[in-house]
């Protein structure tokens, strides 16, 4: 991007900000501070588009435009860079900083190129379905940040160092990415956005939720979703059908190696706990309550500075974790949660539910596609567990004021929400974070986005309508 450009599209940023402040706030529209809630997400997401600067700088903006204008506390704000997520994802890379050192990355990427081989549907297909599979034991962001860097290390074992410039890792990538949350949505274990949802109905029911009841009506919406998902990635055009290299090609490359080395085995078998513990984590929560996965992955991924490795030194110093960590993909994944809690802190979220439940609805399929589109709006800008706590309350007060069942609406809306394809933030980050161009990300994701929104909204309408216990729990 030539400089005159750049400078156009910084301008262009901030002049959203103060327009969408002054003409919601002037108008009445909102609050003043849900009218800049508002402004900040039209910035930021402007930025995200234009990239006048790095990405990883707009996701800084929600602390300093925050420090300007005092949209809501500052804690509130700046505690995103530290969430749990975060140090997740923190440890998530200390786990895997030892790798490239003692070339588990190598062995590990050469044994997924000799057992998936190089054909880009059969990559496609697995790294999708894996990431669906595990993501109905395991969160989201957890999920995402196993899968991606050895989904990277197996790209770079290929002949592929560039992920930016790599045109198979788009699809790659994107299957771990959307992946995760097809199958997220078919079980309460997917994420918080999921546990916020069932609150909302425990609370309206006044008893416990069955995860069974979860399961079974998501499960046509998951299926389907799923397959057409799948079926598009693998039909869709591409520019690389296989990647560099014969399965026989990497399979001897994988033997060359020799046996798995003491380090090796060390590193591999604290990545396997991680992920084991984050699957098991309800047979020790009562326990010990404090180490959810993030806690969990940090503290397997801090005794590489503590063991000692076959050269005498400790498997992990800091100078190489400082090398290793992404430490752009952490602020970038953070600036998405500031952006969420700013939009939900200032009101900005309630304005536009207000607007909503304003609308002439009469509880047909025109009702399920205003909330089911407003679920995948707020999901897009912020994350599914943002748009849950906001979608949701007022798809139920809207429901229940005409009289009707919320319950079925509710599980429309968790259908439409749990899938995020388009900007750089929430699960999304940490793909980009490895390299994966956000145009890129963008360009493939917003047809599958239109697509999966489609199949929400007719799944929940049509359930609703054929499945008379859809509703009752």
């Amino acid at each position: 991007m030539n400089t005159r450009k750049s400078i156009i599209h910084l301008i262009i940023g901030p002049a959203l900000y103060f327009a969408i402040w002054q003409i919601c706030a002037g108008a009445n529209l909102t609050e003043i501070n849900a009218a800049k809630g508002l402004g900040v997400a039209a910035w930021m997401i402007y930025w995200w588009v234009t990239r006048p600067v790095n990405i990883t700088v707009t996701a800084l903006l929600p602390g300093i435009i925050n420090a300007l204008f005092d949209i809501v506390p500052m804690e509130d704000v700046i505690s995103q860079y530290s969430s749990s997520s975060i140090v997740l994802i923190f440890g998530s890379c200390l786990l895997t900083a030892t790798w490239s050192g003692i070339h588990l990355d190598k062995r590990i990427s050469l044994k997924a190129l000799s057992l998936i081989g190089p054909s880009m549907k059969s990559q496609i297909a697995v790294w999708l379905l894996s990431a669906a599979v595990l993501s109905n034991m395991m969160p989201n962001v957890v999920v995402v940040a196993i899968l991606t860097p050895i989904a990277v290390s197996m790209l770079g074992a290929a002949g592929y160092k560039d992920i930016k410039t790599c045109e198979p890792a788009v699809p790659i990538l994107c299957a771990i990415a959307w992946g995760s949350q097809l199958g997220g949505a078919g079980t309460p274990l997917g994420g918080a956005m999921n546990i916020t949802a069932i609150s909302f109905i425990e609370d309206y029911t006044g008893k416990e939720f069955m995860y069974v009841d979860w399961i079974t009506r998501m499960l046509p919406y998951t299926i389907i979703v799923t397959v057409l998902i799948l079926l598009i990635m693998i039909f869709r055009p591409m520019k690389t059908t296989s990647l560099k290299g014969t399965k026989e090609y990497f399979e001897e490359s994988y033997k060359a190696l020799g046996p798995m080395s003491r380090d090796e085995k060390i590193s591999l078998a604290l990545f396997i706990v991680a992920m084991l513990g984050s699957f098991l984590r309800p047979l020790y929560a009562d326990l010990l309550p404090g180490l959810v996965p993030a806690y969990l992955f940090l503290l397997l991924g801090c005794l590489n500075f503590v063991i000692i490795g076959a050269d005498k030194k400790m498997l992990l110093d800091w100078d190489k974790a400082q090398t290793e960590v992404m430490w752009g993909m952490l602020i970038l994944f953070a600036g998405g949660l500031a952006l969420g809690q700013i939009l939900t802190g200032s009101g900005a979220n309630d304005a536009i539910a207000s607007v909503i439940s304003k609308l002439p609805l009469t509880g047909g399929l025109g009702t399920i596609a205003i909330f089911a589109l407003f679920a995948a709006i707020i999901s897009e800008m912020t994350n599914s567990t943002v748009s849950a706590a906001v979608t949701i309350p007022i798809a139920m007060g809207v429901t229940q004021k005409m009289g009707l069942n919320p319950i079925p609406y509710v599980f429309t809306v968790c259908m439409a929400m749990n899938y995020e394809s388009l900007l750089p933030v929430s699960v999304r980050a940490i793909s980009v974070g490895y390299g994966l161009d956000p145009d890129k990300l963008m360009k493939s994701g917003l047809p599958l986005t239109l697509i999966r929104l489609l199949i929400a909204i007719l799944v929940g309408y049509i359930t609703m309508i054929l499945w008379p216990g859809f509703g009752i729990l």
